[in-house]
């Protein structure tokens, strides 16, 4: 029997926002739409210019999705509705529209998998006779699945699900079960993968949505069935459902239904939903996305840069392109595609990538001759050109840099620029007559990355060497600059910079010919940075109000808003914000008016702040008539008015204060949290503390120990949890692992032993939890 089926009943259990690629932009921020198919009868209309929006299709996969279809459908916002009855109150429906809203539950059974339920908002599920109905056999315990398993399986947290959510069951493991009753509507409510909106439907577009990913099972409910609650649900939700108290009821709650995380009245609807201490990783999701940086793209691991994050890694590379071209490194462009051959030339580099290599195998309905690999990096590419180009050691040194995209084809848990299976990078790529001169280029290059983050991203990084067990697959030597991210207490590998030794020249033969007429191998060198550099910088500096950009690469340094009103029109302070930009504009600061009407300058100043601008400028009718602006900090919040006369210089000044400030913090919350330990007992519970540990080390050759420290850190946070073990498709580990060997090495103390093994010190080395 085929148990992937698909069933739907959505379980509003929580104000809660979707997850990861499912999220989507501040309902805010979308332009004003048209009425939807039924507005909600208890609002007014001013309600309904506050509350109906028109959800971009760009920036949810589900809507996206019917767009691509050309299913015909409209989508309203609401108020925040975690549970079906505040659903009911904040959008209730005309009783003789024949229309509805969905009830979602998402139910697992041990032997009969899982099972995706919807039905009309009317009807109750009792699991004895829902197993019944899908005649299942044997033993069934249908019990509701926990959150993790909800976001694992269709990407969406708990009160945000849906029907049409089923299109995220990528493993095809979740049965789809239908109400017919819904198929007896003429529209259906349901939720988009969010809480605070709806998309409508007709019962026959539903069905098509949902054909594309599965066949659902349908099945006649009654409208009460009894209403035995599943045993797994949560505390404080077995019983009868409170009733519906309508806004004009007498001795009607007027909170009932207010939900803690709903907007308050006069409030934008751009506040993230979650705070960094609170949960970083949906705090995370919710930063890059509601800052539009990020859109979620419909193949897993794949993303969408929108302008205001690709413009940050623009004013990366063109710092980038500046250097390089000083240290003689020319750009230039490779094929993306590489034979099996070339690629397994090398054995411990392929080995090192083959698990996330991605080949394509066929052309149209044919197969291709042989697998093409799409490059995981581009040694294998680059070396047999480098092999024809270089002849004589006066075609030494060959320095090249090419900005590419990579494909890696990752199967842990993706993370926007942090772990992605394409991403874009520089990688760069040299060729020396001696191991002297492509090691000067290594640290060369692992400096110009350690100012990347320094000085562009205000983000301090610790540089020092890879040990044997984490160098890069192939090469003699790796150096790497490692970041350290606060809440999380995680380290994150910045960028790294190899010396490949002769290896690669042996096996492509990059042979020339020295001052005496002998044949040498050359001595190699790569070096990469990555999108990932945006993702640090992001979880760095980021707060709970969004994105804090440091002045160097934001895209934006300053936005002028004027405060206008019925007494103070556009008209009149447009003139002086003109002027205030061109000042702006001749200091080469990047700068934007804000003169759209459609917002209030409240709206403005939330949504720019949430973009992390340094500087908003406010101009209002005091500023106007005093020749002077308002200054408002990102970072700290400072308020400042300055004469327009000085505003571009003093601009000037603050951005780079803003600077110094941002490394400064971030230097200083690091620094508190790197330690020195040189007994065992002390490491893990310092690991517990998010603390970078520093450890004297036997060498970076004893790649035993080091599994051993790995293992054994493993371990003892697991019994130190009361945990059994992890799951291995996780892409962090409560395990240690070493960061670096630290170029800058404290001093060591004569007869101080190894931490694991026992044996003389030789270095110190830096553990940490990783990313």
């Amino acid at each position: 029997m085929n148990h992937v089926r698909h069933v739907i009943i959505t379980h509003h259990d929580g104000p809660v926002k979707p997850l990861d690629d499912r999220l989507n932009r501040p309902l805010s921020s979308f332009k004003p739409a048209s009425q939807p198919a039924s507005q909600p009868s208890n609002c007014t209309m001013e309600d309904m210019s506050t509350l109906t929006t028109a959800l971009d299709a760009t920036g949810n996969s589900i809507l996206a999705r019917l767009a691509s279809l050309h299913l015909p459908h409209s989508t309203y916002a609401h108020p925040l509705s975690a549970t079906v009855d505040e659903l009911l109150a904040n959008a209730p429906l005309s009783a003789d529209s024949n229309e509805c809203h969905t009830k979602n539950l998402f139910f697992k059974d041990k032997k009969h998998g899982l099972f995706l339920v919807s039905v009309a908002s009317s009807t109750d599920v009792n699991t004895k006779e829902l197993a019944s109905l899908l005649k299942l056999d044997g033993k069934v315990n249908l019990r509701l699945a926990d959150e993790q398993l909800l976001i694992e399986k269709l990407g969406v947290k708990k009160g945000c699900l849906g029907p049409l959510a089923i299109m995220n069951n990528v493993d095809k493991d979740v049965t789809l079960v239908l109400d017919e009753a819904l198929l007896t509507k003429t529209k259906v409510h349901s939720h988009p993968l969010r809480n605070d909106a709806s998309v409508v439907l007709a019962p026959e577009d539903m069905l098509t949505f949902v054909r594309q990913y599965c066949e659902p099972v349908l099945l006649k409910f009654s409208e009460k069935m009894g209403g035995k609650v599943p045993s797994s649900r949560p505390e404080g939700e077995k019983g009868a459902t409170k009733p519906r108290i309508d806004k004009g009821e007498a001795g009607a709650n007027k909170g009932a239904n207010v939900n803690k995380k709903q907007t308050k009245k006069g409030e934008t609807q751009l506040a993230l939903k979650w705070s960094k201490s609170e949960n970083f990783a949906m705090w995370y999701s919710d930063v890059i996305v509601l800052s539009e940086m990020i859109s979620y793209y419909d193949i897993s691991g794949c993303y969408i840069l929108r302008p205001w994050s690709y413009k940050i890694w623009e004013l990366i590379q063109d710092w980038f392109n500046i250097q390089i071209r000083k240290l003689g490194v020319e750009n230039s462009y490779f094929p993306m595609f590489v034979s099996k051959d070339r690629l397994e030339k090398e054995k411990d580099h392929v080995e090192g990538f083959a698990p996330e290599v991605a080949w394509v195998t066929k052309s149209g309905d044919g197969d291709l001759a042989a697998p093409i690999a799409v490059r995981p990096t581009s040694e294998t590419i680059m070396y047999p050109a480098f092999a024809d180009w270089i002849r004589s050691h006066r075609d030494l040194p060959l320095k090249l840099n090419q900005w590419s995209n990579v494909v890696r084809w990752e199967f842990k848990d993706p993370t926007p620029f942090l772990r992605t299976r394409e991403f874009l990078w520089q990688e760069g790529h040299t060729a020396h007559a001696s191991y002297e001169d492509a090691d000067v280029m290594v640290r060369q290059a692992l400096d110009l990355y350690r100012r990347v983050y320094e000085e562009l991203l205000a983000i301090p990084v610790i540089p020092g060497y890879k040990t044997e067990k984490e160098k890069f697959a192939g090469g003699h030597q790796t150096t790497t600059v490692e970041a350290y991210i606060p809440v999380s207490g995680r380290a994150i590998q910045g960028a790294t910079s190899h010396n490949l030794g002769q290896n690669f020249g042996k096996m492509f033969d990059i042979n020339y010919q020295d001052e005496k007429g002998e044949t040498q191998i050359a001595w190699q060198t790569s070096w990469g940075l990555t999108t990932r550099t945006i993702g640090v910088m992001v979880m760095v500096h980021g707060d709970d109000t969004g994105l804090i950009l440091p002045p160097r690469i934001a895209p934006l340094q300053c936005v002028i808003i004027p405060i206008v009103s019925k007494s103070f029109p556009l008209e009149t302070v447009a003139p002086y914000c003109e002027e205030i930009l061109k000042s702006l504009e001749e200091k080469n600061i990047r700068c934007k008016l804000d003169d759209r009407s459609i917002y209030n300058p409240g709206w403005k100043y939330a949504h720019w702040e949430q973009k992390g601008v340094p500087i908003r400028i406010e101009v209002g009718p005091r500023d106007l008539e005093n020749r002077q602006a308002r200054l408002v900090v990102r970072f700290g919040g400072e308020k400042i008015d300055v004469g327009i006369d000085t505003l571009a210089s003093s601009i000037e000044t603050k951005l780079e204060e803003i600077h110094t400030n941002m490394f400064a913090k971030a230097k200083e919350f690091r620094d508190s949290h790197l330690v020195q330990v040189t007994e065992w007992k002390d490491f893990v519970p310092n690991l517990e503390l998010h603390n970078l540990v520093l450890t004297p080390w036997c060498g970076g050759e004893h790649t035993n120990w080091e599994e051993w420290v790995k293992e054994k850190s493993r371990e003892e946070s697991l019994q130190n949890r009361g945990e059994e073990g992890e799951d291995a498709r996780a892409a962090t580990s409560v395990a240690a692992k070493t960061l670096c060997i630290p170029f800058d090495q404290p001093e060591m103390e004569e007869g101080m032993k190894c931490i694991a093994s026992g044996l003389p010190a030789t270095c110190w080395v830096l553990w940490g939890r990783s990313y």
